[in-house]
């Protein structure tokens, strides 16, 4: 069943129906409130000082390019999602947190409850690094604002982020789909009008380009969805006991299943985190590059030239796209073996009575899922270090066009594949449901 006819289908269901409109409802409720923008801030400096810089590309396309237009929900969801991460981060650390996540519906909403109030103070302190670099000379978006205008920002910026977090939360609960995930996901589309228009409004757009594009774009996202798919099914066999109703014998028996482990378990957590340290250069070169002399101001002045993607010289270019490999690949590891652990695993499937075929339960287990994970986990890790950064060199050398305009950067592409087959599997669930209560009826 494709997408289409999933929709047909539910729309015919009152209550699905409902569900899909309240959807729809709360994300344009978010989409005006990312077109109210914050006076005072100068728009062409934004455009350039957002054009230039992957960070802040990456952080603005999370918020459906609020940011880059400096609205009220200019933060977008990128405060829970760190809140979020280091949440994850902590049932690792933290024992307590740690039993707390294996407490089933309570544990969860606990810490969720701890992720909102994180959230807060990382929304605040966010938006008082955008208000310094914002204010900062050398970028010359806000001109001198008071110490009152200033507070004022922060605190609009920071009620625009839980306003975002509410209304995803709200259509997790009583929509279709993941909230946060479709907030995102809408802020991608919407940009992509935009981007078509500058394109073609720059005098560079023509049919041919635009179709290399389309169909770079359309392979791009069938081998997305096929690594988002791809499963290693490791062979289980659960023991059990069956009843003889006719001799009142007890005899060994057993049910046959198996265990899938996704090729790419840490979904674009890991480009988040590559992304992020890539640019700290850049955010230091636009904080301190306004000094102009010494050393701290030409080691800025250098690096706001040349560190970037595609800016400096063909070796900085190799350096630079490198090291941003490599830390995808070290940082899929990190995050995988952070969401998955075989030693838990391997203990919950001897708690259950279920072993794998040719191998002990227990350590050896544990053994034998994490040699195997490593395998798979190296596959997920080259295809999203391939998406990052191969993708949009591969787009710009077969085109000679800036993928940035036609948002055919991997991470864009691997959010909107991701959400749209998540939300798609969500609402075959919700049609399977209704039919099997049919059927009981």
């Amino acid at each position: 069943m494709n997408l289409l006819q999933a929709l047909a289908q539910a729309l015919r269901i009152p209550e699905l129906r409902k569900k899909l409109l309240f959807t729809v409802l709360l994300l344009l409720a978010f989409r005006i409130l990312a077109s109210i923008s914050i006076p005072g801030a100068s728009s062409t400096a934004l455009a350039k000082l957002f054009g230039g810089n992957t960070l802040l590309g990456l952080l603005n396309l999370f918020s459906g390019n609020g940011l880059a237009k400096f609205t009220i929900v200019g933060l977008g969801l990128n405060p829970y999602i760190n809140a979020t991460i280091i949440m994850q981060l902590m049932t690792v650390v933290s024992v307590r947190l740690k039993e707390l996540s294996k407490e089933g519906e309570l544990g969860r909403k606990r810490i969720t409850r701890y992720t909102r109030w994180l959230t807060v103070p990382l929304a605040a302190l966010q938006a008082f690094g955008f208000m310094a670099l914002f204010e900062n000379p050398s970028v010359a978006i806000l001109v001198n604002p008071s110490v009152t205008e200033t507070l004022t920002i922060i605190i609009t910026l920071t009620a625009g982020t839980i306003i975002a977090m509410w209304l995803g939360e709200l259509i997790t609960e009583y929509g279709v789909g993941n909230g946060v995930s479709l907030i995102i996901f809408t802020g991608i589309i919407a940009q992509l009008p935009g981007a078509l228009f500058s394109y073609g409004s720059e005098g560079t757009g023509n049919v041919f380009h635009i179709l290399e594009m389309a169909v770079i774009a359309l392979i791009a996202a069938a081998g997305i969805i096929e690594v988002q798919q791809a499963q290693r099914k490791v062979p289980m066999q659960s023991a059990q006991r069956v009843l003889n109703p006719r001799t009142g014998m007890a005899s060994a028996g057993g049910r046959r299943n198996f265990l899938p482990l996704r090729v790419n378990t840490a979904g674009v957590i890991p480009i988040i985190f590559a992304i992020s340290i890539m640019a700290f250069p850049t955010i230091f070169a636009n904080l301190f590059g306004s000094s102009g002399s010494g050393f701290i101001g030409n080691l800025a002045t250098w690096i706001r030239d040349n560190w970037q993607p595609n800016g400096g010289t063909v070796l900085l270019d190799f350096l630079y796209n490198g090291f941003e490999f490599v830390l995808i690949l070290g940082f899929t590891y990190f995050y995988t073996a952070v969401v998955f652990d075989p030693n838990d695993v391997a203990d919950n499937l001897k708690k259950s009575s279920t072993f794998i075929p040719g191998i002990r339960p227990g350590r050896q287990t544990a053994e034998y899922l994490g040699r195997v994970m490593s395998r798979i986990t190296l596959a997920g890790a080259l295809f999203l270090a391939g998406v990052t950064v191969v993708l949009p060199l591969a787009t710009s050398f077969l085109t000679g066009v800036s993928t940035t305009q036609f948002l055919l950067g991997g991470t864009a592409i691997l959010i909107v594949v991701g959400v749209a087959l998540d939300t798609m599997k969500q609402i075959e669930t919700q049609l399977l449901m209704r039919q099997y209560r049919g059927f009981i009826r």
